[in-house]
């Protein structure tokens, strides 16, 4: 059994790596890069915090607005299908490279798996979410996460044959590498206190870092907050543009470049409290017991509020303000549980239903 691999953002690797090692001696297996995350340097960090095979092609497609993405992934990817024809093609999340490489593939006949389906914001202003939903729909099985998912599937009229509860691939990659991380040694590299809590922040999206006045009013808050307490800021690239088109931030809040995986992971799991827009990051600190303040009006993962420890506070800058404050006083929100089946062995899962075995009883494909 041949099976495609597609990632092309940070996300896409840290689900993908489980995968492929759960697969490891049960299928032939291709690994290709979009090159949508397209930061070398970066992509080389993770694909070694992960242990994730290089690459096979890097399709290169770059910069560019989302259809011009997409169309450099279906020309590049055309001519793969023809030569390595895939009995899967596998596609992880909701980024750009997902919707296109599950375009690509059903244009050559090619079934599609999706991992962390069925997930819904309600909002389709969101890229990801016309992602999410377009993918689903392509797809012929689908790997949901947590029960929310396969609710919101159903709805939607999808075959309940085609859709398998798995659990979050996430959960398997942080759960595995979380004895790896130094908190201490992250910290002193950053000059952060050992013993201050402090404020994690992590924001890219366009609907936080695009709009100069919502951003300013979210930067007058974490400055804020910097005068009491650390505020650590790995800045993704394009939100790295963001700032400088408002005319920077104050020194006192401590950015640094994007981080690798584990250093991350390392600053994540001691942090007093997370401020983030990041769908993934909502997992991770629901799963850690770490407090969350989303920025964002709607998320696709409302598990992490029902169950985990996350908290939406929207673009409001007065209501982060307070939530950050209660917070670091010791106010909330409460310790959250995990949810079923975010037990570190979702792949294992994914690889039993797309073994031979798991496809000739497959009802959907």
């Amino acid at each position: 059994m041949k099976i495609l691999h597609v990632v092309g953002a940070r996300p896409n690797f840290v689900k993908a790596a489980p995968v492929m090692r759960a697969l490891r001696g049960r299928a032939e297996q291709m690994l290709v890069h979009t090159g949508q995350h397209y930061d070398a340097a970066m992509s080389k960090v993770l694909f070694d915090d992960l242990a994730l095979p290089r690459p096979d092609l890097d399709l290169q497609v770059g910069a560019g607005t989302a259809s011009m993405q997409t169309g450099r992934i279906l020309l590049r990817l055309d001519p793969l299908l023809v030569r390595y024809r895939p009995d899967v093609c596998v596609v992880y999340g909701d980024v750009t490279s997902t919707l296109a490489a599950a375009l690509a593939a059903v244009q050559h006949g090619v079934p599609v798996a999706h991992v962390e389906a069925g997930l819904r914001s309600h909002d389709r202003t969101m890229p990801e979410e016309r992602n999410r939903i377009l993918t689903d729909h392509l797809a012929d099985w689908l790997f949901t996460p947590s029960q929310d998912a396969n609710d919101n599937l159903a709805r939607e009229g999808v075959a309940s044959g085609r859709v398998h509860l798995v659990g979050n691939v996430m959960i398997d990659s942080l759960s595995r590498l979380l004895p790896r991380t130094d908190s201490a040694a992250v910290l002193r590299r950053l000059a952060v206190p050992p013993d201050a809590p402090y404020v994690l922040v992590t924001l890219h999206r366009p609907s936080t870092v695009d709009e100069g006045a919502v951003l300013q009013q979210i930067l007058g808050v974490l400055e804020e907050v910097s005068r009491r307490w650390p505020v650590v800021f790995p800045v993704h690239p394009r939100t790295r543009a963001r700032l400088d088109a408002v005319g920077g931030t104050s020194t006192a809040l401590r950015l640094t470049e994007p981080l690798g995986y584990l250093d991350f992971l390392s600053l994540e799991k001691e942090a007093a409290v997370v401020v983030t827009d990041s769908g993934g990051v909502q997992e991770e600190t629901t799963w850690l017991g770490v407090p969350c303040l989303t920025v964002r009006d709607a998320t696709e993962r409302p598990v992490t509020v029902t169950l985990g420890t996350n908290t939406l506070v929207g673009r409001d800058a007065g209501r982060l303000r307070e939530a950050i404050e209660r917070v670091l006083a010791g106010g909330g929100p409460p310790a959250g549980g995990r949810p079923d089946l975010w037990d570190g062995r979702a792949a294992e899962r994914i690889a039993g239903v797309l073994t031979p075995d798991g496809c000739k009883g497959h009802a959907g494909g």
